[in-house]
């Protein structure tokens, strides 16, 4: 396997020996991350007080405390940092909990080496990326917290969700640009041509009724028919 990574710090939090010393850590070591190891929720919070990860990859099934749990813990604490959900359990139901709770991937076991590796690479491009907005002007809106929060002028601070995080950081990435439609359908899925644009008409639609209705204040996002979106940051 070509080495890939850049020497990002890597937490991984499997309970399973196995799978954590033989498997995970030796593929992205192989990769060029410097990646860690532990096998318990708490462990990972103790390492995390004296350490600081790039990403983590988190197992669900965790002994003393349930992976979406974890997650979302984590991001009410402020934590920035990638996160990769591992779990056996693969319905829908359990992807979009998983994602909607905070994690910026959600990887099914058994997982084959090269998926886990471009995922890694995924997760990483998009916390740097997010990590390159502008916080908290005073008297503007704004990202915060890794990109997961939407911060008003006045302060207030809205949870974003997986999906409306991607199409935020786009948005805030060109402000007072036009921003293409496709553009921002190839933020929330693969198959751009198979993806119906009500959906994203939908999430914005969602998205503005959210902002208005815990700030009170309109969402600075404009439609230009025929072309795409405009945030005004």
């Amino acid at each position: 396997m070509s080495k890939t990574g850049n020497n990002a710090q890597i937490l991984v939090v499997e309970d399973d020996d196995e799978l954590r010393e033989q498997i995970l850590l030796p593929t992205l070591r192989a990769a060029g991350y410097v990646a860690a190891g532990c096998g318990s929720a708490i462990e990972m919070y103790r390492r995390l007080l004296s350490q600081g990860y790039a990403a983590i990859v988190l197992d669900v099934g965790l002994p003393d405390e349930d992976g979406f749990s974890v997650v979302k813990n984590l991001r009410q604490l402020g934590f920035t940092a990638g996160i990769t959900l591992l779990t056996g359990r693969g319905s829908d139901r359990d992807r979009a909990k998983g994602l909607n709770d905070g994690a910026d991937a959600y990887l099914t076991k058994p997982v084959d080496p090269e998926v886990l590796i471009a995922t890694m690479g995924s997760v990483l491009r998009r916390v740097s990326s997010g990590a390159k907005q502008p916080l908290a002007r005073p008297g503007a809106w704004s990202v915060g917290a890794g990109g997961w929060e939407l911060l008003t002028p006045d302060g207030t601070q809205i949870r974003l969700s997986h999906g409306e995080r991607a199409l935020i950081l786009l948005l805030a990435d060109s402000p007072g640009e036009v921003v293409a439609r496709e553009a921002l359908i190839a933020q929330l899925t693969r198959e751009v041509e198979d993806f119906d644009p009500h959906r994203l008409e939908m999430l914005l639609h969602r998205l503005r009724k959210k902002v208005q209705a815990q700030s009170g204040q309109a969402l600075p996002l404009t439609t230009v028919r025929g072309a795409g979106y405009v945030l005004s940051f």
